[in-house]
């Protein structure tokens, strides 16, 4: 069972930047693959980016390629996504998941951190 624990949200002017973290408890290992994803108010929830839990294989949504950067810290059990140039239209409640490498379903989900742009 993994526990995840997203933090780092926050209010920042268009153009800002902030770097969300996503602590793993549970003893996540290499058989996981975390995810970013992200909710609007009145959207759907989407695909923002996804790592393996040894940091390789980074891919990202087209909204979000060339200014956002998916990471982990296997030592620190800890995987992050750094925001740059954000958008107003970044604004959401942003989660980590987890899943198991074979299966095509997050299993585990933080509880969000909410990230606000001001334009």
């Amino acid at each position: 069972q993994v526990q995840l624990v997203e933090s780092g949200g926050g209010l920042v002017q268009a153009g800002g930047s902030l770097r969300l973290s996503c602590a793993a408890s549970g003893r996540p290992d290499n058989r996981y693959i975390m995810g970013w994803f992200r909710q609007a108010p009145g959207k759907e929830r989407e695909f923002v980016a996804t790592i393996t839990w040894s940091g390789i294989s980074p891919t990202y949504a087209d909204s979000v390629r060339g200014r956002f950067t998916i990471s982990s810290d296997n030592a620190k059990n800890t995987v992050y996504l750094q925001m740059n140039s954000l958008q107003p239209e970044d604004t959401a409640m942003y989660y980590c998941a987890a899943r198991l490498f074979w299966s095509s379903e997050y299993s585990y989900w933080g509880q969000g951190t909410q990230v606000t742009i001001s334009s």
